[in-house]
């Protein structure tokens, strides 16, 4: 069995938060990008984040984000985090580290050996690493895509912060994704959902069983 802490990404309702709760998921997720199907206002996030019980630590997930907005976000939202979805530069996360006072998680997108050099780079000024699958060239979201990347890239590989897998990832997937990868930590939007935007229950609380229930020796 493998302690395997999940984050629940694109909550937007209180049945949602209920159910990343009753599935024991340690983090979850309220996404800030007007482009996304997850896009919730700031008072819906307070609402939700005010509700949460103690132990479950509360993300926004951000999109290459001015000052305002992240002021606004964390003087309203009680947060554990800051997740950072987008083009943000090293020294852009050093600020952001430094101006707002929260941890900060930096995604960075993974479809070949050639972008795991910046996950080490990243990993030098974040809190932690999300590594997650690159999106297509012609996508609109950074993330959320139910795109997965090649796992076996990250096998056995390991940085000197925490690091969340995601990508992908569904209730049939995850135990094989903590087996080859190793990931203490994993990922779900999109793949808990019943229809896009919709999160699913049974479906979280199945993937949390599949992704505890691994056996997290990883394979080279």
């Amino acid at each position: 069995m493998a302690d395997v802490r999940v984050k629940i990404c694109g909550l937007k309702t209180p049945g949602d938060v209920e159910a990343a709760v009753a599935a024991g998921a340690a983090y979850c997720g309220f996404v800030f990008f007007p482009k996304s199907p997850r896009n919730i206002a700031i008072q819906t996030a307070r609402d939700l984040a005010v509700t949460a019980p103690p132990g479950l630590a509360k993300v926004a997930l951000v999109v290459d984000p001015d000052d305002d907005l992240l002021e606004r976000i964390v003087a309203d939202v009680p947060l554990d985090m800051l997740q950072l979805h987008g083009h943000e530069t090293p020294e852009r996360v050093t600020e952001i580290r430094a101006r707002f006072g929260l941890p900060v998680m930096k995604a960075v997108g993974v479809a070949s050996e050639e972008d795991l050099p910046k996950l080490g780079l990243y990993a030098q000024v974040a809190d932690q690493l999300l590594i997650d699958a690159k999106p297509p060239k012609d996508a609109t979201l950074p993330g959320g895509n139910g795109l997965a990347f090649d796992w076996r890239l990250i096998a056995g590989r390991r940085w000197p912060k925490p690091w969340m897998l995601a990508g992908g990832l569904t209730p049939e997937n995850v135990d094989r994704a903590v087996a080859m990868t190793g990931a203490a930590q994993v990922d779900v939007s999109s793949g808990v959902e019943s229809a896009t935007g919709v999160k699913d229950p049974a479906r979280i609380a199945a993937f949390v069983r599949a992704a505890q229930g691994a056996e997290a020796v990883p394979r080279l």
